[in-house]
């Protein structure tokens, strides 16, 4: 028997000797919500969070267990640890970032635990390191930068400096970029996770002759590098996928951000009734405008409810089969998983413009229609 097979089976074993979880908790199904609280990615841990939250409102068939991985991999393995073998979770969810889930995921889903992952979408998870058990309910890490790639080449940018931080999710982003832009790359450069001072790599992006800075900085290095950049003098047009240019960084950053492109495969006037009735509420709830992680906790907790609705968490296949229909209304729209548990989905090209006193993004267009991963291949389940 091949491994993946051997790790399988052992999952179903363990989700079937987990007898009455359910029973055991009361009837609930118990969430096991490990994200980033503290330090410079707590906006997008929270976003998650909260977006997760306000779409089980009200739902006293979930129970969920909270808690800060402080964006450190050894202290997310840790919480998963306990969350499996102490609070007996059923599902598991939460991480943000790519080397985090890396950690965590696939020794969750060998331990048979379902893990549905509301942000970190790591090559490695949609290839070869696939897993029945383990869905993303966002985006694989290339998806945003692959439609930008595109979308540059139909704008006429010849010549691009990139730049990322120095960890899977970073490198999966301009790898996607590269993957499609036919242009020109005058700099590729990777900085320390974490980073919040940018003068050399800014001293870089001045002597560079390329038209065109594309760039993944996430949460608090977006809000640096951004603030930094504003005030250099540099003036070259700027690019990247959303998670620079996402909401709660506009709100730091302010108007030094507008006119900035960027890809999503959400953004609040997406006009559909769920995305309406999401910001509204999000708004209400929180007094502030939803992220995309919002959009993304807020669609997670949605696909669970409705797998809950049709299977029992602890028949295996029941339950993963109900996931794969993945049938809820998404805020994105139109919504499904390929082969490998990953989306299929459009992404748009969206603008950082001023409404009023708020800096938000509005969509300029399609950038990609029923975009999928290149990984999907690799992975056999």
């Amino acid at each position: 028997m091949k491994l993946k097979s051997l790790i399988t089976a052992a999952a179903i074993t363990a989700l079937s000797a987990g007898g009455a979880l359910a029973d055991a908790h009361g009837g609930k199904l118990k969430v096991g919500m490990i994200t980033t609280l503290s330090g410079g990615g707590a906006g997008l841990g929270i976003d998650v969070r909260d977006g997760f939250m306000l779409a089980i409102k009200g739902n006293d068939q979930i129970e969920v267990v909270t808690e800060d991985d402080q964006q450190k991999p050894d202290i997310a393995v840790q919480l998963a640890d306990k969350m499996i073998q102490s609070e007996k979770v059923d599902v598991l969810t939460g991480i943000i970032w790519s080397n985090l889930a890396m950690a965590v995921v696939p020794a969750a889903t060998a331990q048979g635990k379902f893990y549905l992952s509301p942000n970190a979408g790591p090559s490695a998870l949609a290839g070869k390191g696939c897993s029945p058990l383990y869905f993303n309910v966002s985006w694989q890490n290339d998806a945003f930068n692959e439609a930008a790639g595109a979308w540059a080449n139909e704008n006429d940018i010849k010549k691009v400096f990139l730049m990322a931080p120095n960890y899977p999710a970073g490198q999966d982003m301009i790898a996607g970029f590269k993957r499609f832009y036919k242009g020109e790359v005058a700099e590729e450069v990777y900085t320390k996770l974490g980073q919040t001072d940018y003068a050399a790599e800014i001293a870089q992006i001045r002597a560079s002759d390329a038209d065109t800075l594309y760039f993944f900085l996430p949460g608090g290095m977006g809000i640096s590098f951004m603030k930094q950049y504003a005030g250099s003098g540099v003036e070259k047009n700027l690019m990247g996928p959303a998670f620079s240019f996402d909401q709660g960084i506009l709100g730091a950053i302010g108007d030094a951000a507008v006119g900035v492109k960027n890809t999503s495969h959400w953004s609040k006037d997406i006009d559909n009734e769920a995305n309406k009735k999401f910001v509204a509420d999000f708004q209400a709830e929180y007094d502030r405008l939803p992220s995309l992680y919002a959009a993304q906790g807020y669609d997670t907790a949605l696909l669970l409810v409705s797998a809950m609705g049709k299977a029992d968490v602890n028949d295996a296949a029941a339950f993963q089969a109900a996931l794969e229909e993945a049938d809820f209304a998404s805020v994105r729209g139109k919504f499904k998983f390929g082969p490998n548990h990953h989306p299929i989905q459009d992404i748009f090209m969206r603008e950082v413009v001023k409404e009023g006193d708020i800096v938000t993004n509005k969509i300029l267009g399609v950038a990609a229609t029923d975009h999928t991963d290149v990984y999907g291949a690799e992975c056999k389940m």
